[in-house]
């Protein structure tokens, strides 16, 4: 599936709970990424700030790697088959080596930011 072919209202991501406090995991749906990448983008850099939020002084990474599955929250891509971005594939990485601001910066890639009002 390409972004040609873009559900209506665009790329939905689903934000799950992993600490199962949320009904079924899931804490929320993002609609509205216009393109896979940029929903794409926008699911790494949430669990790339969810890792470091769970990331403490002098924990080994696989300690880090525990505290995200205990406490942090992971993502999905919908409707995106073998084109969406899965935390699998980048967890070991992201545990050993730590985030800089822009790789976390997933707020500038949130579609639901468009829909604030402009601040006066």
């Amino acid at each position: 599936m390409s972004d040609l072919f873009a559900p209506p209202g665009g790329w939905r991501v689903r934000i799950l709970d992993l600490s199962g406090g949320a009904e079924e995991g899931i804490v929320e749906e993002v609609a509205g990424f216009p393109t896979l990448m940029q929903a794409n983008a926008f699911a790494r850099a949430y669990v790339r700030d969810s890792i470091e939020r769970c990331r403490a002084p002098g924990l080994t990474d696989r300690e880090v790697l525990e505290r995200w599955f205990a406490f942090g929250e992971d993502v999905e891509v919908m409707d995106a088959g073998d084109q969406a971005w899965r935390s699998a594939t980048e967890l070991a990485d992201f545990s050993v080596r730590p985030a800089g601001e822009l790789e976390r910066d997933w707020r500038t890639l949130d579609p639901r930011r468009d829909d604030e009002p402009d601040e006066a």
